[in-house]
């Protein structure tokens, strides 16, 4: 059985890390380099770093700026923000990241999931969905930092990435996205009925019960999660512990 992961996503804008609520409402919340060096210490499973703006500036991702993180990431590093070419993702495992997320590119191009896939590997291509809940609980695809919307079912899209050769699924609640309320655990559950694959619930964890319900309720396989780790005083070792606790397997401290 595959051990559940707790996954600590790190988000940077403007030459910092940033933290918001529903995808706004930007604060500054420390530096990268710090907060690596906390993981580390903290020895966390795995590591998200995003670049928010890169997408919607139009800009390429900064392999340097990668490879300069990347050196003191002790553990596997997944990245994300700017990628539109399979060009992009080589650059970033060159520079060295472990996994590549894709996200508006992967809507605009799905091919570009089938061409990571065949060339890298499964377990390099990671699709990223953000999504909304409509009030008839329809759950869309939303792209562009959630500013598009884009008339694409989350849990069809979430299956025809996983045709594509994706080797996993970081679904993220727009609504919920720093409120700290709770993952949208229908939504979650939608998805991991669905495909095969791993599935990342991220969007809206405030606490160990959220995460524990994602996994046993939404049946995700890892759970990734920002404010409760830079606004809180919990950790990703607590959190592993409350789940180890519950019952569910988990990588030994």
């Amino acid at each position: 059985m595959l051990k559940t992961r707790i996954i600590p996503t790190l988000l940077y804008r403007d030459y910092g890390l940033v933290k918001g609520v529903a995808f706004d409402s930007w604060r500054h919340v420390g530096s990268l380099m710090q907060s690596i060096k906390v993981y580390n210490m903290r020895n966390v499973d795995e590591l998200i770093i995003v670049d928010i703006k890169a997408t919607n500036d139009g800009r390429k991702p900064d392999f340097g700026w990668v490879n300069d993180f990347a050196d003191d990431c002790f553990m596997p590093l997944t990245v994300g923000g700017g990628v539109t070419d399979i060009d992009h993702v080589g650059g970033l495992l060159d520079a060295g990241a472990d996994k590549v997320a894709m996200n508006t590119a992967a809507v605009d191009n799905p091919i570009l999931i089938s061409q990571v896939a065949n060339k890298y590997g499964s377990q390099c291509a990671i699709v990223s969905i953000d999504f909304k809940r409509h009030e008839d609980g329809y759950l869309e695809v939303v792209t562009n930092s959630g500013k598009n919307q884009r008339g694409i079912d989350l849990v069809e899209f979430a299956k025809e990435a996983e045709s594509r050769g994706a080797g996993e699924i970081l679904m993220t609640s727009v609504e919920l996205d720093g409120t700290m309320k709770g993952y949208d655990l229908e939504a979650v559950k939608a998805v991991s009925d669905a495909v095969s694959i791993p599935v990342i619930a991220s969007g809206g964890a405030g606490n160990y019960e959220h995460m524990l319900q994602a996994i046993q309720q939404g049946g995700a396989t890892a759970v990734a999660a920002a404010s409760i780790f830079h606004f809180t005083e919990q950790t990703p070792a607590e959190a592993r512990s409350h789940l180890r606790k519950a019952g569910i397997p988990v990588r030994k401290d």
